[in-house]
């Protein structure tokens, strides 16, 4: 059982699509932000649909809830959220996006508080890139200019794109954009949002339309953009350790190499002096189900002042 905070939800798609959750900034060690939620699917529910609706990807749902069908879950099936999130090991400032991880966090200048956003990322063979960059203009009801190798790719597929598309419905950089000072990448909104929390772009970043409105109206030219690739993420909470696993970007077939390099990387994390289990350290690595696990509790009476 997971050692969280839950709250059973009701579900109701009617109500309209969810934006970014904003959570008081970590203190401390501490870098666990949010909770579990669990909520109870009705009879027309899909996991597309509920992904949207509560702001959170639908491959994270889906790897959350391995056990659930995507299409028909079934009135009563309890959907794990996976609302809970360790921030990425990074200076906490600006915009921070994991790709792994397919979320966005935001933290603003001067403040006490982070938001999150999930987010769309290039699929294979467009892979969008790490580093560290900027931002460099926003945009307002943005066109788009596809470049030679997108539009040679869509008339292959019987799909041909105009030289530019103008703002509209059918601009698939949705009504904002924010322009990264990498060429041709942007943060931007979409008009196909249940594609928010997957790996379709052509290497930008995709926000559901919501959310990139928010992070547009916040942010400012010159902000901060760091994109970090780490699948692996150790948390704390007041004296208690998670371990957060997701399937990584580029798959390695040598499995064995794979959890060699796991099993380096978590012992650098662990305190000195504290005990885990690594059977559950390494089942929590095979599963890869993007959710926050309890791996550890801080023993009180080894504390010093």
């Amino acid at each position: 059982m997971r050692l969280t905070a839950v709250l059973l939800l009701s579900f109701f798609c009617g109500i309209g699509t969810a934006s970014a959750t904003t959570y008081p900034l970590p203190q401390g060690n501490n870098n666990v932000v949010g909770e579990i939620r669990y909520l109870s699917a009705r009879h027309e529910d899909t996991l597309v649909d509920i992904a949207r609706q509560q702001d959170i990807g639908y491959d994270a749902l889906r790897a959350a809830n391995p056990g659930v069908d995507p299409w028909l879950p079934k009135a009563g099936t309890q959907i794990l959220l996976p609302s809970e999130y360790i921030l990425p090991a990074t200076p906490r400032r600006g915009i921070v996006i994991n790709l792994p991880a397919m979320r966005l966090f935001y933290y603003p200048p001067h403040g006490n508080t982070v938001d999150t956003f999930p987010i769309g990322i290039g699929r294979e063979g467009w892979n969008t890139p790490t580093g560290t960059t900027t931002i460099t203009a926003k945009i307002r009801d943005p066109s788009w200019t596809p470049p030679a190798s997108i539009r040679a790719e869509h008339a292959k597929n019987g799909d041909p794109l105009p030289a530019v598309v103008g703002p509209g419905p059918d601009n698939p950089l949705g009504q904002f954009a924010l322009r990264l000072g990498w060429k041709g990448y942007l943060l931007h909104g979409t008009n196909k949002p249940y594609g928010v929390g997957m790996r379709v772009s052509h290497g930008c970043i995709r926000l559901m339309p919501n959310d990139i409105e928010a992070l547009f109206a916040q942010v400012a030219p010159g902000t901060v953009v760091q994109v970090v690739d780490q699948p692996w993420l150790w948390g704390e909470r007041d004296g208690s350790y998670f371990l957060q696993v997701f399937p990584p970007l580029h798959e390695n077939p040598d499995t064995r190499e794979q959890e060699q390099a796991f099993r380096r990387w978590l012992q650098e994390q662990i305190p000195t002096g504290m005990q885990i289990s690594w059977v559950k350290a390494l089942q929590v690595f095979r599963e890869a189900d993007g959710v926050p696990t309890l791996i550890a509790v801080r023993d009180p009476t080894t504390d010093t002042d």
